[in-house]
C-alpha cells in the first residue's frame, strides 16, 4: 500500500470556534508551548520565533476553515502529488519533466521531484497565466472599445 506523502489536516467547525487566535507579539516575547499528559504532568518547551511565526500561521489557515499540509523543502512529490500543487494535471507534469523543465530523479520506474523545483515551477506557471490574462483582458478591451 502506497503512502501518501502530502496529507492535509483541518479543524472541524466546532474545534475551530474553540481556538482562539494567539495574541500579538511583540519584540522580546517568548512562545511556550504546554503539553499536558494523562497522567497529569505539564511539559514546557520555549520556541524560537521563526517556529512561532510558523506556529501562529499554521493556526490562522486552521482557523479560517483551510485544509494545511506540513511539508519540507527538500521533500520528494510524485507527478501526482505535484499536479495537484500545479494545478495541472499528471501528464502535463510528466510533460514537463520530460522538457527538462521540472527536474526529477528516478526511484526504480517511479519519477520524483522535489516540493523546491515543483514550487519554483509554480511561479513561473503562475507569472505566465497572470501575463496570459492580462493579454486577454487587454484583447477584450480593444474588441470593445473598436470592435476590431
Amino acid at each position: 500500500m502506497a503512502r501518501q506523502v502530502v496529507e492535509f489536516a483541518g479543524l472541524s467547525d466546532r474545534d475551530r470556534k474553540k481556538v482562539p487566535p494567539l495574541p500579538k507579539r511583540v519584540a522580546g516575547d517568548r512562545v511556550e508551548l504546554r503539553v499536558r499528559r494523562r497522567d497529569g504532568q505539564d511539559q514546557s518547551l520555549s520556541l524560537p520565533p521563526a517556529a512561532a511565526d510558523v506556529v501562529e500561521a499554521l493556526l490562522d489557515h486552521l482557523r479560517s476553515g483551510e485544509r494545511v499540509a506540513v511539508l519540507t523543502e527538500d521533500q520528494e512529490l510524485s507527478p501526482t502529488e505535484a499536479s495537484g500543487i500545479l494545478g495541472i494535471s499528471r501528464p502535463l507534469v510528466v510533460l514537463r519533466m520530460d522538457r527538462g523543465e521540472l527536474p526529477f530523479r528516478y526511484v526504480g520506474k517511479h519519477r520524483r521531484a522535489s516540493l523546491k523545483d515543483v514550487l519554483a515551477l509554480k511561479v513561473r506557471l503562475d507569472a505566465q497565466r497572470g501575463a496570459m490574462e492580462a493579454l486577454a483582458e487587454d484583447a477584450q478591451d480593444l474588441q470593445r472599445r473598436y470592435g476590431a
